[in-house]
């Protein structure tokens, strides 16, 4: 019997210790799933609808471990999906000072100075950046600079590399086409908007940029290309004030009639334009 106790009390002693190094397992994997859980969560608030729900995600989950860079850069990424792009800056300035920072948070950094207009800020976090890092947003940013310094030879070099760059340029086209539209080359910009819309079908802004560029050679017949009837109606808009630019009152009064009358719903700002434009010729 005292033999058997023994064994019973050697046995519950040996149960408790792997009872022990069990609960240090569970507790090592629980901290593991913690981290995937974690990850799985900041990637998803990247992506959430609402870009100010994962900004408060972001804001609690640095503000409890500030040298987290990844909840950083999270934040600094949610607050320009939220165009909040001065607090940005302020976030991205910060993680470009983190010692785990990257010429890609260099780059976010200079992305968010763009978007508040400093764009000698910009190059300047532009000119940190070793040449030899060769990215589409790097260049992207390279020929937006140059266009603001209106240094057209090097926005046009850059917008050629971007768009060798990248699997989806209609945004780069659009951008450029713009630069174009801005130096007044107005068949440049109708052929590189034209360009965007061939890779992505959708994008108005680039429709309704087209529509300025044929306006401004005083081709008013909208281009062939897909819309539905609600953006019909605001490339007609469009057009008519472009026209109303190049002193076309006359077609300017008739684009904006058959901009009202395609709307599906009343369609006021084309309203307010005609009757300004009627009460100007009044006048």
């Amino acid at each position: 019997m005292r033999h058997i106790g023994f064994v019973t009390l050697v046995g519950a002693i040996a149960l408790a210790g792997c009872m022990k190094d069990g609960d240090a397992e569970v507790a090592r994997a629980m901290a593991d799933v913690n981290v995937i859980d974690e990850t799985n969560l900041n990637d998803v608030m990247l992506t959430i609808g609402d870009p100010n729900e994962a900004v408060a995600y972001f804001q609690r989950a640095s503000s409890s471990q500030p040298d987290r860079i990844d909840l950083l850069q999270g934040l600094g990424k949610s607050l320009i999906r939220a165009g909040r792009y001065s607090e940005a800056v302020r976030v991205w300035t910060i993680v470009s000072n983190h010692p785990e920072a990257t010429n890609d948070d260099y780059l976010a950094l200079a992305d968010a100075l763009v978007r508040t207009g400093e764009w000698d800020k910009a190059e300047g976090i532009l000119d940190t950046i070793p040449p030899t890092y060769e990215t589409f947003a790097r260049y992207r940013l390279e020929a937006m600079v140059a266009d603001s310094n209106e240094d057209w030879d090097r926005a046009d070099s850059f917008y050629e590399t971007a768009i060798g760059l990248t699997m989806s340029p209609a945004g780069v086209y659009n951008n450029w086409g713009f630069s174009k539209l801005t130096r007044g080359d107005y068949r440049g910009a109708e052929q590189m908007f034209s360009d965007a819309l061939r890779n992505d079908s959708s994008l108005f802004t680039a429709k309704n940029n087209l529509v300025m560029a044929r306006g401004s050679q005083r081709n008013y017949d909208l281009p062939v290309v897909p819309m539905t009837q609600t953006e019909r109606a605001q490339l007609l808009h469009t057009l008519a004030l472009t026209a109303v630019k190049q002193g076309d009152v006359t077609i300017a009064r008739g684009l904006l009639q058959e901009a009202i009358d395609t709307h599906p719903q009343h369609f006021e700002a084309a309203v307010r334009s005609l009757r300004a434009l009627e009460n100007n010729v009044t006048n």
